[in-house]
């Protein structure tokens, strides 16, 4: 007997409102309401295998609407995937359950990706929809050919790196990605009119997607919508027309379902509105049986393309690229090699564009791209010719000026596999990214980012571009490696530990302004280390100067104004924190000794040295905005010259 499609939404319905019951935490309605359109996604187009949940050419499903991420967790358990269990989906929102508040990347095979900010991920599938493009012009249909599907809610739609998300993918005709739109005009507050009035469908057609609507309760109109997307070659919003908490007869279409438990009293009188009768966290066999066999259908797909890829010429590279592994033997030793026998004097975004010259002619995965700043970021290298809807192949993204949607889209290329995203823009930029810088260390993805224009050194541009607190910031989110070179050594090396780290992402903050080449002999990966002494006291030692980026340079010049005066002084460059956390002790201890006086020197805010410096140690910085003037005038105007830096140490040494 084929089972009805009713009893297979209502499966996803009864642990949706069982899950968030015995929670009493949650979000029912949007699961409750969407279960008749997932249902038909997933029993007829929807690509995926559950034995197989990282199969390289399956469709990639993203729940943006993470706040209903027990529809995910629903359709997971019922199709067959080893996880979530029934007694994980019992523990809803518990400690060690992986049925998080949220969709975690890193909790579930099958979640794709990290969800819960609004909006973010949306603009991830855009990403995975840009990768999916560009492995496919590279591979070819044979190994590269799925779509990238998207759950989103009206906050989705809302936030404004939505704007950004979906004014990137038209402008790319991104024709396989596919947005369902819960369309059920509640939020939180209430009514969607509530503070919303524009057009949605009108604001996606005009940036260049297909646009369609359907009864998101009945599934041949959900087919019919569907069918039509699918034929159209440009991205294509499906607006599903659904009734939050749908099957709740009290609350269904009220924001009294979007964030809280139904009660006992509203889930008994679901069930009777609904013809369930099972117990909570019980699914009938027939039901059960059922959705197994959809889960079952991708296994015969999945092996064809397997089969496909082990007779492809261009099998074992795809599957290395795929599993994010490097070519065997990377490395830059040869590039900075010819550093040394060649000095030079640039800014570290010159230096970074020098390294990439090199990055990109060894790794053909590498996929960069600017927001609206390749000239300033030098990004762009001979090797990455431009992405665009006519030629995927392209290496090279022009991103606009969408900083957010930049930073949620490269994401999603690394979630998708196969490329290492790289995009620049101005360090003080990074306020408008941070959101997604953030997500890509929580979801440990290898994503880089170029910011340049890294302190007042940018000069006249004023204070509105002038990075103070920004470095700092960026240090304090966890499993994030911030990298400050000093000079052109220092980016090549940073460059190298950015690339080999594939488990979570890493920023380098760059230079306007020409530094010299401060490392002029061959040794290994020193910024490795995080902070090495570079230059050692010829004096008995009495001050250790730590340093980044371009004030190692100021630090090595009040050195030697110090040893002038007898006072020895070490210069330590400190490209790293988090490199030099995990040092061993002894290795600290020795750099950073507790009997000398130690002085920080950065062109930012001094709050958080006094991790290196302690209490007693000096810290010379910037805790003010920044002006606007030559470079080589604010350096002085904020004291932060080796002539104003050196009697201000000598004093703190006589006291």
């Amino acid at each position: 007997m084929t089972v009805p499609e009713k009893s297979l939404a209502n499966a996803i319905r009864a642990l949706s409102m069982d899950a968030v019951q015995a929670a009493n935490s949650g979000h029912p309605g949007m699961p409750m309401g969407m279960a008749d359109v997932a249902t038909v996604l997933f029993a007829d187009y929807l690509k995926f295998d559950p034995k197989e949940p990282k199969w390289a050419d399956r469709d990639r499903f993203v729940l943006s609407a993470g706040h209903g991420s027990m529809l995910i967790y629903s359709l997971l358990h019922l199709t067959g995937y080893a996880r979530p269990t029934m007694d994980d989906i019992r523990n809803f929102r518990q400690l060690h359950s992986p049925c998080a508040g949220h969709p975690e990347n890193f909790e579930l095979a099958g979640v794709e990706a990290t969800t819960g900010p609004l909006g973010s991920g949306l603009a991830t599938a855009v990403g995975m929809a840009i990768a999916e493009r560009h492995l496919n012009a590279q591979f070819g249909d044979d190994l590269v050919d799925h779509r990238t599907w998207v759950v989103a809610g009206d906050g989705c739609l809302m936030e404004g790196i939505n704007h950004e998300a979906i004014g990137l993918a038209g402008h790319l005709k991104l024709g396989r990605l596919i947005v369902l739109w819960d369309d059920n005009k509640i939020t939180i507050d209430g009514a969607v009119d509530l503070s919303s009035s524009e057009d949605v469908r009108a604001r996606y057609a005009a940036t260049g997607w297909h646009v369609v609507s359907c009864d998101g309760h009945d599934a041949a109109d959900v087919r019919r919508a569907i069918d039509e997307a699918l034929a159209d070659p440009r991205p294509s919003l499906v607006a599903c027309a659904t009734k939050i908490g749908y099957g709740a007869p009290n609350k269904a279409g009220t924001s009294g379902v979007h964030g809280s438990a139904l009660g006992e009293a509203e889930v008994a009188a679901a069930r009777e509105f609904l013809g369930w009768s099972a117990e909570p966290f019980v699914i009938p066999e027939d039901i059960a049986a059922a959705w197994k066999a959809i889960g079952a259908k991708g296994a015969d797909v999945r092996a064809a393309w397997e089969n496909r890829l082990a007779s492809s010429g261009r099998g074992v590279e795809f599957s290395r690229r795929m599993a994010g592994d490097l070519p065997a033997g990377f490395s830059l030793d040869a590039y900075i090699d010819s550093l040394i026998a060649a000095p030079q004097k640039v800014a570290t975004r010159k230096a970074s564009e020098l390294a990439l010259g090199a990055i990109n002619d060894l790794l053909p995965e590498t996929l960069g791209g600017s927001a609206d700043l390749t000239g300033s970021n030098n990004t762009k290298t001979k090797s990455t010719g431009p992405l665009t809807a006519d030629d995927y192949s392209g290496r090279y993204v022009y991103y606009g000026i969408r900083e957010f949607g930049m930073a949620c889209a490269m994401n999603g290329m690394a979630l998708h596999g196969g490329v290492i995203p790289y995009g620049g823009t101005f360090l003080v930029f990074s306020d408008y990214m941070r959101g997604g810088i953030r997500l890509a260390a929580l979801q440990q993805q290898r994503v880089i980012h170029v910011l340049t224009h890294d302190s007042i050194g940018l000069g006249e541009d004023g204070p509105t571009h002038q990075p103070i607190e920004h470095v700092m910031s960026l240090r304090m989110i966890p499993n994030l490696d911030v990298y400050r070179p000093a000079d052109i050594v220092e980016t090549a090396e940073c460059w190298e530990l950015a690339l080999k780290d594939a488990n979570g992402p890493s920023v380098l903050a760059l230079t306007r302004q020409n530094l010299p080449q401060l490392r002029t002999e061959k040794s290994e990966n020193l910024s490795a280390k995080g902070a090495y002494r570079l230059v050692a006291a010829s004096a008995e030692r009495k001050v250790v100067l730590i340093a980044t980026g371009s004030e190692v340079e100021i630090a090595v010049a009040t050195a030697k104004l110090l040893e002038e005066q007898g006072i020895g002084a070490d210069v330590v460059s400190m490209p790293s924190w988090a490199h030099f956390e995990a040092q061993p002790k002894a290795y600290k201890d020795d750099l950073l000794p507790h009997h000398v006086l130690r002085v920080s020197i950065e062109a930012g805010t001094t709050f958080g040295w006094e991790r290196y410096t302690g209490i007693a140690g000096l810290r010379f910085g910037i805790d003010s905005f920044g002006a606007s003037a030559p470079a080589e005038a604010l350096y002085d105007h904020f004291g932060l010259t080796a002539v104003k830096i050196a009697p201000q140490i000598a004093a703190a040494l006589n006291n």
